[in-house]
């Protein structure tokens, strides 16, 4: 049976997954982290949550939390900063405690180091706009989930090139989040937002626009940045590769992401690359761009939320952020 077939007739898993579930993805979990140590590469874990307890407020409450497999949605450094972003749902509220204490070990052994957070939005029901899932999406209709009342981000939303970031406005990231970052960020970095008008459902920027080396970036065919967010790069002679298509037209059961998980490879260097296994087309045009392409199976960790970038997050950066951006 097709598994779209299997999500349709089986109702949405709550609470705690199954054990074989949980058991497949952390063996392919443990294997990536075998590779990355293999690589000279300091894995950190986080700490151990159970995120089948409720999670409650003055004004609402939720039966279950969501997860601990994507750090990439929650966290991002930018320089010699930490962010923690504030993240989109009610279940994803208090998502940033498994990764504090990977925080506070970095913070107090490096003096340097800025620790910020964004402020905890009250997800009170006026933060929401429920109409967006019932009225008809066209290109262009930039209303999408969340309204303007609290700045609200996912930091899957960011890119950083050196000293420019990039954002999307997306489900799960607002106007009113790109513009408190672009203040508190001050003149560190030069932020730029970018739109891909194809994309009716924007969640997070790494399936749908991925640089992988200075002058290089990786674009989804069905999302396409507009001439504008587009023209930035083009400029500073970036070069965009399309990806192909990927093996399979629909991601696993239950996997709350698109089939273009595919992109979502993980770059450990200028050269080199991690790919799901199955991604052979993805494998050789990469190959074919000059890169040492390391394959991993990975789609028994799609269930929780993402994929090879989603599930990791580079906590050091040894680049200066340098200026790949210099016409603009």
């Amino acid at each position: 049976m097709h598994h779209k077939e299997i999500e349709d007739r089986l109702p949405w898993p709550m609470g705690r997954k199954r054990k074989e579930v949980i058991d497949g993805a952390n063996q392919q979990l443990d294997m990536l982290v075998a590779i990355l140590e293999g690589e000279g590469i300091d894995v950190r874990r986080p700490a151990s949550v159970d995120h089948c307890i409720a999670t409650k407020t003055p004004s609402w409450s939720v039966e279950s939390q969501y997860g601990t497999a994507c750090p990439r949605d929650v966290m991002i450094t930018l320089g010699d900063m930490i962010f923690e972003a504030n993240m989109a749902k009610r279940s994803r509220f208090f998502e940033y405690l498994p990764y504090r204490n990977v925080i506070r070990d970095l913070w107090t052994r490096d003096k340097t180091m800025l620790w910020k957070a964004m402020p905890k939005a009250s997800f009170d029901s006026d933060c929401f706009d429920v109409g967006f899932w019932t009225r008809e999406k066209t290109a262009g209709d930039c209303r999408y989930t969340l309204t303007e009342k609290e700045p609200i981000m996912e930091a899957a939303d960011i890119i950083r090139c050196g000293k420019d970031i990039f954002i999307q406005k997306s489900l799960v990231t607002n106007d009113a989040a790109i513009e408190w970052l672009s203040r508190e960020l001050g003149d560190k970095f030069r932020v730029h937002r970018m739109y891909f008008p194809q994309n009716l459902y924007p969640v997070h920027i790494d399936a749908t626009f991925v640089p992988l080396r200075p002058g290089l970036c990786l674009t989804n065919p069905d999302r396409l940045p507009d001439k504008d967010s587009g023209k930035l790069w083009l400029d500073n002679d970036w070069k965009f590769i399309v990806a192909p298509q990927p093996v399979f037209e629909v991601p696993p059961p239950f996997c709350q992401c698109s089939k273009w998980l595919s992109m979502n490879l993980l770059s450990i260097s200028p050269t080199k690359v991690i790919v799901e296994e199955n991604e052979k087309p993805l494998h050789h045009l990469l190959e074919d761009n000059g890169f040492d392409v390391i394959d991993i199976p990975f789609r028994k960790v799609y269930e929780f939320g993402g994929a090879l970038h989603c599930t990791t997050w580079d906590i050091r950066r040894n680049d200066s952020c340098k200026d790949y951006f210099p016409y603009q």
